[in-house]
């Protein structure tokens, strides 16, 4: 595939920055610059070398008081040290750091960055050392060259790739800088692939695709995250690619009604009195594409959306006031990132508004910091440890810029020792495209992906720990450990006393976290005896662990061993059972029936005898099934209480199709007591089954 085929530039422009055409552009001329630039090499000390001009200029547009003697002095060294290297496409090397540090000083990157960014690929690809770097550069310039640096594949082999990401992100879970670069570094890397062989930039492609663009949207890099969109697009579906590119050519005859609607937006903020700019922010292709198979049909306002700038939060909403007032608002489309920001810095106001000839147009109000921070992300947040002193560099930096998400990446990616468990979990993790935070009762917050459950709470909350795990409390209510959680919940974690205890393998249903997902699994390749094979029904609360605290009534004929009742099946006299040694000595006791007797079997593992004291109270675990109507809750509890039994905790579902699931623990006082109880929750009306967990 050419150049020309799989890269979007060549196309109508429509990227998303103020003067996006003239960067595009500026940026390919460059290029060729900088090659006749390198080729001549390096200027006269007392000026600033042709070749890196520009960059200065970039850079002194976002920092006018900038030292670029730094700059002059890394060009310097990353020129001479790659010297007569060639990119496959028969540019001199020098061409790549260069483009690479321009596409970060045009986001506003600050000076640090921009030196470890001219020497990124150095202590990689020359003779140039780390010691080298730190003595010339400081340890700072020296940490982010060495969070870039690839492993070598000589040392690592097929593990190289994974275990470089996974160095990279522990070292940007102390600088977020090394990522900056990493993206940059893809971006330049991607506009130039078409040189490639196709199987290779497919693969390339597709790395990007599940690991830089998702790193690019955490950290709020939007201006990086949609170029590598458009680039990957074109390489992995070239057929829809070139469908879309097409749609957006045709649609650049046409007259689009964006400007117009422009200008009466301009008029209406002008006479309220709302100093603003009012841009049309054209889609790229991808967005084009997404909402082409989300409409079908486009409109001619569908290929852009307006972009409104104001100086204050304040006036934000002053707009979004005079917006709804004179034009017919689109409720449905209206959501506040202002006073509720995403997990990635993001901050805007979303809405649509119909004119009087029927066209609809999508608006984005946010300031001119939002829109700074929602086009670069991180990297418009400058130097994350400006104004605090030099960091001592044996002690670990605390980045005010970590999110939640790269905590618990760095968290697991420890528990995940083969780089294919690795690279599989970060596919996983970074798949996730949305963040809840979660209260803990004992105060505090955590971080969790949306569609996470109790299971994975406890893992962030406890670590291993939460093996123990029997339930939770989410806003003060018991709920099986399945329970999924929302924005703003607050859950406690129940954790059993007895430290064999460990997790059902029913569990993984309901892990969304790698660290979850990770320990669990973990757990049982360690102990697949104690697995608790129980099949997964619909709407079912997540069982609970193997121990209950003790073997209550059951006795085996092994002495000084300890007896656990299994939680999988919950046996009280006067049922069948089998026990079987565990680890430790302890004795496990399952019903005849339980599925885990055969499995024990098949193990190889020791069956003791086991038999029931003459009588004594015991603990089990009962789900009614009924029919949803008032009180019914108070009833089953009411029926429960008349026979003289405790109820441990209980679990209701909600209702579907109209039919409830009450899952009860008690505690009988005698275990006779339980066919009578059995009936008499039957008895309830709309009760239809009572039985055993």
């Amino acid at each position: 595939m050419s150049a020309e085929a799989t890269n979007p530039d060549t196309g109508p422009e429509l990227r998303s920055d103020t003067a996006p055409g003239r960067r595009r552009g500026r940026t390919r001329l460059d290029l060729r610059r900088l090659g006749r630039a390198a080729l001549l090499g390096p200027a006269p000390r007392d000026r600033l070398p042709d070749a890196i001009s520009h960059l200065a200029d970039a850079h002194r547009a976002h920092h006018p008081d900038a030292d670029l003697a730094v700059l002059h002095r890394a060009y310097v060294l990353a020129e001479s040290s790659h010297r007569g290297q060639m990119r496959k496409s028969g540019e001199p090397y020098i061409t790549h750091p260069l483009a690479v540090t321009l596409i970060l000083a045009e986001l506003g990157a600050e000076t640090t960055t921009l030196t470890a960014s001219l020497l990124h690929d150095t202590v990689e690809d020359t003779e140039v050392t780390l010691d080298q770097v730190r003595s010339e550069f400081g340890e700072e310039v020296c940490y982010i060259v060495d969070g870039v640096t690839k492993l070598e594949k000589v040392d690592y082999g097929a593990a190289a790739e994974p275990e470089t990401f996974r160095k990279m992100l522990v070292a940007t879970g102390n600088d977020v800088r090394v990522m900056s670069i990493k993206l940059a570094d893809r971006l330049h890397n991607m506009r130039t692939l078409g040189v490639m062989r196709p199987e290779k930039q497919a693969r390339i492609a597709k790395v990007t695709r599940d690991v830089l663009i998702p790193l690019a949207e955490r950290l709020g890099v939007q201006a990086l995250k949609t170029e590598l969109e458009d680039l990957v697009f074109a390489i992995l579906h070239p057929e829809e690619y070139e469908q879309t590119r097409a749609l957006i050519a045709a649609h650049a005859g046409e007259q689009d009604p964006l400007p117009a609607i422009a200008d009466s937006v301009r008029a209406v903020l002008r006479e309220a009195g709302i100093p603003a700019e009012v841009h049309v922010r054209p889609r790229h292709f991808v967005s084009v594409h997404r909402i082409t198979l989300k409409r079908g049909r486009l409109r001619g306002s569908d290929f852009g959306r307006l972009l409104v700038l104001v100086g204050e939060d304040a006036d934000c909403y002053g707009v979004l006031g005079e917006l709804h007032t004179c034009f017919t608002p689109v409720i449905s489309e209206f959501k506040d990132f202002v006073a509720v920001p995403k997990f990635n810095l993001y901050q805007s106001l979303h809405t649509a508004v119909a004119t009087s000839g029927g066209d609809v147009a999508e608006v984005l109000i946010r300031t001119h910091q939002m829109h700074r921070v929602a086009e670069a992300g991180v990297i418009a947040l400058g130097n994350p440890y400006a104004p605090a002193e030099a960091p001592d560099p044996g002690e670990e930096r605390v980045d005010p810029t970590r999110p939640g998400w790269l905590s618990r990446l760095l968290e697991w990616q420890q528990s995940a020792p083969d780089p294919d468990t690795f690279w599989s979990s970060l596919r996983e993790e970074l798949a996730q495209d949305r963040e809840i935070t979660v209260y803990r009762a004992d105060g505090g917050s955590i971080g969790l992906p949306a569609g996470a459950s109790c299971v994975d709470a406890a893992y962030a909350l406890h670590g291993e720990e939460a093996h123990r795990c029997i339930g939770a409390r989410v806003n003060g209510r018991l709920a099986a450990l399945g329970t999924g959680l929302s924005d703003g919940d607050t859950v406690q974690l129940l954790l059993s006393q007895d430290a064999s205890s460990g997790p059902a393998s029913g569990w993984l249903d309901h892990a969304r976290t790698p660290a979850a997902r990770i320990a669990i699994q973990r757990w049982l390749r360690e102990y697949p005896e104690e697995a608790k094979v129980q099949p997964a029904a619909p709407r079912a609360p997540l069982p609970m662990v193997g121990a209950r605290g003790g073997g209550g009534n059951a006795v085996a004929d092994l002495p000084d061993a300890t007896v656990r009742l299994a939680g999988c099946c919950t046996p009280v006299p006067p049922d069948s059972v089998a026990g079987f040694v565990v680890r430790g000595g302890a004795v496990t006791v399952h019903r005849v029936q339980c599925p885990a007797v055969e499995q024990m079997r098949g193990l190889g593992r020791t069956s003791v005898a086991v038999h029931w004291r003459a009588t004594a109270d015991c603990r089990v675990t009962l789900v009614a099934e009924s029919f949803g109507r008032p009180h019914l809750l108070a009833d089953l509890t009411e029926a429960i209480s008349r026979e003289g039994v405790d109820i441990v905790s209980a679990t209701v579902e909600p209702p579907s199709e109209q039919r409830v699931r009450h899952t009860y623990t008690l505690q009988l006082p005698d275990a006779t007591l339980l066919p009578a109880l059995m009936r008499a929750m039957r008895d309830v009306p709309g009760v239809y089954d009572v039985g055993r967990a």
